[in-house]
């Protein structure tokens, strides 16, 4: 499990330009997917070889500077929540302002290790001026420019430095997979699952909606055996009435992480909506397995071709991550709930299944061949070899001549082969081009 680093602060003190250099190092080489800015709001960062996620509060802010300070104190207070870590932005031109302290009021009741943030010193002078924020009552500053960078590092030494330790993972003597499920509140997460496991086990479930992390149920029924990886905390809880859509995303960030394939549960009579797309791009961008469960279709007016043009309107939204079981589900009639777990066991099995080097080589050639990849100022790329790395989640590699003229619909139409001969069924997969 990774840790958890909230950037919190009002507006307009550089916290998104904080974000952005903290995560470019992964996302700008890896992530040249397309919808990635969906989610801007969340990304993975690492420093010194340790990982860790970032969540920039700012983004979710409405408005600029007319923000009540109640709106602020339930970014924070989410943040605080979630985090392990929190890093507090100010702005060394403005000083201290009423709005830094009230959350430097609200930071100093955490347990949790806060870093004071000062952004915009790129001078002497403005190092001197920086003294001044020691009166929030915070303990020791950093001072730093995000645009240029400058200072950044001793602040990441010290935000690796205060990790909390987290126990090594003890390993089972079978690694049972882990299924997480995950959706927007009020989709009908808790009911799909009670209609899995049954009441009695829900309620002890109830009470841990009340913990913060993921929590594991295990479950062996109908011949299926795997870990439910238990997000009931994804529920609104009935004293918290904040920003839904920063909310479940917070949330779906733990489950997500901790999980091997999501079951992303969307609400029929809604439709598939922007936070239901936010929570399966963050599902697709940190390469687990996607099942998607439209729940309460008893609800919905049906006629022969509702389920078609239902899943046409997704796919639609998915672009281009198209291939992703969609199953019509009912938790309450419990309506093709095991046909549910079936498709979800089968993208389990997609996501680790190998592919002989031979014969990934003895098709993806013959299909390079048909159509090669267009050439670039004159001149022609060759691919003459490529295999399956051997990694946890599907990424296969090609060897190519001049790797830089292979650009991304070619590797789209890679992609789209791959999934054509070989069933990767809901599960993401990474093509690189390298040198040979």
């Amino acid at each position: 499990m990774n840790n958890i680093v909230a950037i919190v602060g009002r507006p307009n003190v550089g916290k998104s330009t904080l974000f952005n250099r903290l995560i470019q190092r992964r996302e700008a080489i890896v992530d040249s997917v397309s919808g990635v800015t969906r989610d801007r709001n969340y990304g993975k960062s690492e420093w010194n070889g340790k990982e860790f996620s970032v969540i920039d509060t700012g983004g979710y802010i409405r408005g600029s500077d007319d923000v009540f300070e109640g709106e602020i104190r339930k970014q924070v207070e989410l943040a605080i929540d979630e985090a392990d870590v929190i890093i507090f932005v100010v702005d060394v031109e403005e000083g201290i302002t009423p709005m830094d302290e009230t959350v430097a009021k609200l930071l100093r009741k955490v347990t949790k290790p806060v870093l004071l943030a000062v952004n915009k010193v790129d001078n002497a002078m403005r190092e001197k001026d920086a003294v001044e924020f020691y009166n929030l009552g915070l303990g020791e500053y950093y001072t730093f420019a995000s645009i240029s960078g400058s200072g950044t590092g001793d602040l990441l030494d010290a935000l690796i430095d205060s990790f909390p330790e987290k126990p090594e993972p003890v390993q089972e003597e079978v690694v049972l997979p882990r299924f997480a499920v995950v959706g927007r509140p009020n989709a009908g997460k808790s009911s799909f699952i009670n209609a899995l496991i049954g009441k009695e086990r829900f309620m002890v479930t109830d009470i841990a909606g009340t913990t913060r992390d993921a929590i594991d149920t295990k479950f062996d029924r109908f011949g299926f055996e795997f870990n439910l990886v238990d997000t009931a905390g994804i529920r609104r809880k009935a004293k918290v009435k904040e920003d839904l859509e920063f909310y479940s995303v917070m949330r779906s960030v733990r489950a997500i992480e901790h999980a091997d394939i999501c079951i992303l549960v969307i609400d029929a009579t809604r439709g598939f909506e922007g936070q239901d797309q936010s929570i399966f791009w963050l599902a697709e961008k940190n390469r687990k397995g996607v099942v998607i469960l439209v729940n309460k279709w008893d609800l919905v007016e049906k006629d022969t071709m509702s389920t078609r043009d239902y899943e046409e309107k997704i796919k639609k939204e998915l672009m281009p991550f198209t291939d992703v079981p969609i199953l019509f589900v009912s938790a309450l009639t419990k309506q093709r709930l095991l046909k549910a777990l079936e498709a979800t066991v089968q993208v389990f099995e997609n996501r680790k299944q190998r592919i002989a080097t031979s014969k990934f080589n003895e098709y993806m050639l013959k299909v390079i061949e048909a159509y090669p990849p267009p050439a670039t100022k004159g001149k022609y790329v060759k691919i003459k070899y490529c295999m399956q790395l051997p990694t946890q989640t599907p990424q296969f590699v090609f060897f190519a001549n001049m790797p830089q003229y292979v650009k991304e619909p070619y590797k789209r139409y890679l992609e789209n082969k791959i999934r054509e001969n070989w069933d990767f069924a809901g599960v993401p997969i990474d093509i690189y081009i390298r040198e040979k």
